[in-house]
């Protein structure tokens, strides 16, 4: 099956998914948008109430943000995959809860596998948290490091820093070395995801 192909079968599945209690208050599901071969992709926490209306990721103010960060290394929104831990609106957005996020993993791991992207950016703390389950984001944020094989960069969620004017210049710093990273990316090799034990021993670019 072609790649795009695989994609569309994916979201279709979670279009119809009930493998949560999230998809009794759901309007839209939301699997996520982007091309098939993007280079980069990016993973947030789960659909707000504007992504839920239009079953596209990031449309809020978040998602405006997240356009123009990614104009400040040229970059828009259709070159790279955006996607969520959780494809479905947790309840007046508020978190979601662990067992969410797993119903929701093997969706993001096929999709994953599909694009092969030369890297995930992940935006916040529980798109964090599946690759470095012990550490602090703050203590890591913006630092490119291999898991598994592929690179990763956490990053906060565009969100905090609307809601935190100061880590605004702290979120466009971490995107203008981006593509710094990509550059250095030659081969990628992924094995099946297994978040590490110890993120702290994972070796920095």
């Amino acid at each position: 099956m072609e790649p795009a192909d695989n994609l569309g079968q994916i979201a279709g599945e979670v279009h119809a998914c009930k493998l949560c209690r999230l998809h009794v208050g759901r309007k839209n599901a939301v699997p996520g948008e982007g091309p098939a071969n993007a280079e980069l992709l990016f993973i947030g926490e789960g659909p707000g109430f504007h992504e839920n209306e239009q079953g596209r990721p990031f449309v809020g103010a978040a998602g405006k943000f997240l356009e123009e960060l990614l104009a400040s290394i040229g970059l828009k929104r259709e070159d790279v995959f955006i996607c969520n831990v959780v494809k479905c609106r947790p309840p007046g957005n508020r978190d979601p809860q662990a067992d969410e996020i797993e119903a929701c993993s093997s969706y993001l791991d096929r999709q994953i596998n599909t694009i092969n992207p030369k890297a995930i950016i992940t935006l916040g703390r529980f798109s964090m948290a599946r690759y470095f389950p012990k550490a602090r984001i703050s203590a890591i944020h913006g630092q490119a490091k291999q898991v598994d094989g592929r690179l990763i960069v956490p990053m906060y969620h565009p969100a905090a820093a609307l809601h935190q004017p100061s880590l605004r210049q702290v979120v466009m710093q971490d995107f203008a070395r981006l593509p710094g990273y990509l550059d250095q990316v030659t081969d990628i090799s992924p094995t099946t995801h297994e978040p590490p034990e110890d993120p702290q021993q994972l070796s920095l670019f």
